[in-house]
């Protein structure tokens, strides 16, 4: 056989390896392209979510305790704003029936609040009607709570400020930790130490939370039809503690087909979300004026601004 037919009989064989190899090459491509846009799709969510929060809450609910952190929020709100914008990135606002079969691979989405936590996700209840329902709906608030070897109790939060019970002295205390360290509780003495345990119980009770209702999830995912079994994503610890460091929120999305692969992600939103300083615009005589909320000022409020600039625009002057 001369050497051009066994080239020809070389190509018959290795054609369709090529031919397959290709098809390979271009489904990953599109399931890496299809991959980027649910990720994008699921961030734009999360952040709604976490303005959402925030820019609609009732400020009237606030506690008096100043921090930064310890910021009203409308839950409602920012599951809506999650759905919506999930909605619209999948191109799908106008469709109920995919919004609903999205939903299916939605097993939770959380809020980090300032002292407690929200989980969003399968619920049963019973109605007035004493018919048992399933449907989505917020939990109860789960608290950051920790107890020692000792037997004193802890309540955490986002921050420094504690509540703590001393079981020596059968006594509660709150306040900041820095102003509580004379109390008879060795952990509040040791500002590092306090700053490990007060993380690590928040990233746990997170945690334990979302795998069981990830899990609950999995009864009502295989009622509708999905087979996909849901689970709680290894999350590095970094995201974990970067994600409590502010109110925000946390949102998963799994079991989606793409290809031969299913998609399998999570989004954190809302980190480094702060309270703005509220500023007022007030009457002190027949001078206007504007200072931060906050100060101890008590004149006639006239409005309320976001910002200095704007009140300065409206032709108020700044008190110190």
């Amino acid at each position: 056989m001369k050497w051009i037919e066994w080239a020809v009989v070389g190509v018959l064989i290795l054609f369709p390896f090529a031919q397959m190899n290709q098809f390979e090459t271009e489904l990953l491509r599109k399931t890496m392209l299809l991959e980027l846009r649910y990720d994008a799709a699921l961030d734009a969510a999360v952040d709604a979510a976490a303005q959402a929060l925030i820019l609609n809450a009732d400020e009237q609910k606030e506690s008096r305790y100043e921090s930064v952190k310890r910021i009203a929020m409308n839950k409602e709100a920012a599951i809506e704003a999650f759905y919506h914008t999930l909605y619209l990135n999948f191109g799908i606002a106008d469709d109920p029936i995919a919004q609903g079969v999205l939903r299916r691979y939605i097993p939770a989405v959380a809020i980090v609040g300032y002292d407690g936590f929200y989980v969003y996700a399968e619920e049963e209840w019973i109605d007035s009607g004493n018919q048992t329902i399933m449907g989505t709906a917020w939990g109860l608030k789960k608290p950051y709570v920790y107890s020692d070897t000792a037997g004193n109790s802890f309540s955490f939060t986002l921050d420094e400020q504690v509540l703590a019970y001393a079981a020596g002295t059968y006594s509660w205390q709150e306040g900041v930790r820095s102003e509580l360290s004379a109390a008879a509780i060795p952990l509040l003495r040791d500002g590092s130490l306090f700053n490990q345990v007060r993380q690590s119980t928040i990233v746990q009770a997170l945690q334990d939370e979302l795998a069981y209702r990830i899990n609950q999830h999995n009864e009502a995912a295989l009622r509708s039809g999905v087979s996909y079994t849901f689970t709680l994503p290894s999350i590095p610890l970094e995201d974990w503690h970067n994600s409590i460091q502010d109110v925000g929120v946390i949102a998963f999305l799994q079991g989606i087909p793409m290809g031969s692969r299913v998609y399998n992600s999570y989004a954190f939103g809302g980190s480094r979300v702060v309270k703005l300083p509220e500023i007022v615009g007030a009457r002190k005589g027949e001078m206007k004026v504007y200072y931060r909320r906050s100060s101890n000022y008590n004149y006639p409020i006239e409005e309320t601004f976001t910002s200095e600039q704007v009140a300065a625009q409206k032709g108020y002057m700044p008190l110190p």
